[in-house]
């Protein structure tokens, strides 16, 4: 019987664990910190062997295969060691891919892949097809192809989770940018992060698709240097595309092998120019797997949104109160001040992944009145922007920072969390942080 390790026993581990057992494995999971109840609980139920706390080599080390968490990097020594014995250590989307034969939808980037994801889902659930969601977002993918039996999946992909794939191959690749993220797992080198994301079109043939954003240079000059095997599939706010999406004069128009669609950008439940990109994605996506047309145009127009993303919380005293917590890098937040209208208290602030802010100075100038930061460690914020932004208040705690933003704000404002920051240093992840900013609002 072949022996699968899981390190990390979060959400995809405990659902590759139930997979791998489905399949024949003798399974073990190892968590050096502490596993949740709800679980340990299913472990439990499975009958999985498991322990936490602790990483026992002598049960890790004799695998035949191990997936990792994506959270943990691969210069952990223990990895390495794995990796010197030839032991092949990969991905849940990996494994997890080896047991369905379902039409696969993967989608990547730094930024606008869980809008990009979830918009999918739903426009293909609306068009009757028999769909899950999964990967980076919400429920387990391994869990999914062990006890459902699903069409279609849509995949939200991290580059972590791109790391770990061998033989991974999408039908469908969305790349919906890049822009330097999580550089501090990828030695600060921006290259190193670009093959990553590239990973997702890696094993594509011809009769597979990769859409992308055509207006970004960083994708661009890539796919110039490092051809692809896949269908290209553009899409631009800036010109006009032989085939896939393009905007003209306030209406999206694609256009794909024999399909045409066009959309007034007014019907959008999203606001801003980076959600009228996430549309083509989803909507070519969708044409791809035979969606009808005037399904996708009444999905666009009835979908709800991300939680954590531009969410509107509430608004006091003529302040409109904005959670943003899901903009964990530069990119995400400078979309996030260049659609709001109105002057702009800006919390921000958290574990810094490699971050430049230079290229926030020209709108965080016009549009920005007053900065809180909300982390253990402000000083790069401080040497960024403490000469340009007056006032700048350190906080500790999102309740004091909310506290504060009520105290600065003044009528027809907008207080926006909008971290720029991984949230580990206080919060548990975005979501918590988020959370928390909501929580805090309503205590006012």
């Amino acid at each position: 019987m072949a022996r699968l390790v899981i390190l990390g026993g979060g959400e995809s581990g405990v659902g590759t664990a139930i997979l791998g057992q489905q399949k024949g494995f003798e399974v073990f999971v190892s968590d050096k910190g502490e596993i949740k109840k709800e679980y340990s609980k299913v472990l439990e139920h499975f009958e999985i062997e498991w322990e936490s706390g602790k990483h026992t080599e002598s049960k890790i080390l004799n695998a035949d295969v191990v997936m990792k968490s994506p959270g943990i990097p691969d210069k952990v020594p223990l990895v390495k060691k794995l990796v010197e014995k030839g032991v092949p250590v990969i991905s849940e989307i990996e494994f997890a891919s080896k047991y369905t034969d379902a039409t696969l939808i993967g989608i990547t980037g730094s930024n606008g892949k869980t809008t990009t994801t979830m918009l999918t889902h739903h426009v293909l659930k609306n068009g009757g097809l028999n769909v899950g969601m999964a990967g980076n977002i919400g429920d387990s993918y391994a869990k999914m192809v062990a006890e459902q039996d699903f069409d279609q999946y849509v995949l939200e992909i991290s580059s972590f989770q791109l790391d770990g794939i061998v033989d991974f191959k999408p039908h469908v690749a969305i790349l919906t940018n890049i822009t330097p993220d999580h550089l501090d797992r990828y030695d600060y080198k921006f290259e190193n992060y670009i093959t990553s994301k590239f990973r997702i079109a890696m094993n594509q043939d011809e009769n597979d698709y990769l859409i992308y954003d055509a207006d970004d240079e960083v994708i661009q000059d890539w796919l110039q240097q490092h051809p692809v095997q896949s269908k290209l599939v553009p899409f631009s706010l800036r010109e006009k595309q032989q085939h896939g999406a393009w905007l003209e004069n306030d209406t999206i128009k694609i256009k794909m092998e024999h399909k045409n669609l066009e959309m007034s950008t007014d019907i959008l439940a999203l606001e801003g120019q980076h959600n009228v990109k996430n549309t083509m994605a989803a909507s070519l996506a969708a044409l791809l797997v035979n969606v009808r047309k005037e399904t996708i145009r009444q999905s666009i127009q009835n979908f709800q949104g991300v939680p954590h993303r531009l969410e509107k919380v509430l608004k006091i005293n003529h302040v409109e109160y904005i959670n943003d917590s899901k903009a964990t890098n530069v990119n995400a937040t400078y979309y996030a001040l260049d659609g709001i209208k109105k002057p702009i208290v800006w919390i921000v602030g958290g574990v810094d992944k490699g971050n430049d802010y230079s290229e926030l100075m020209p709108i965080v100038r016009e549009k920005v009145k007053a900065i809180i930061c909300l982390g253990m460690d402000n000083s790069k914020l401080k040497d960024a922007f403490g000469n340009v932004i007056e006032p700048m208040v350190e906080t500790y705690s999102m309740e004091e920072a909310v506290k504060v933003a009520y105290k600065i704000s003044e009528r027809g404002d907008s207080v926006l969390l909008s971290p720029a920051c991984a949230s580990f240093d206080l919060f548990e992840n975005y979501e918590d942080r988020g959370n928390q900013f909501k929580a805090a609002i309503k205590n006012l």
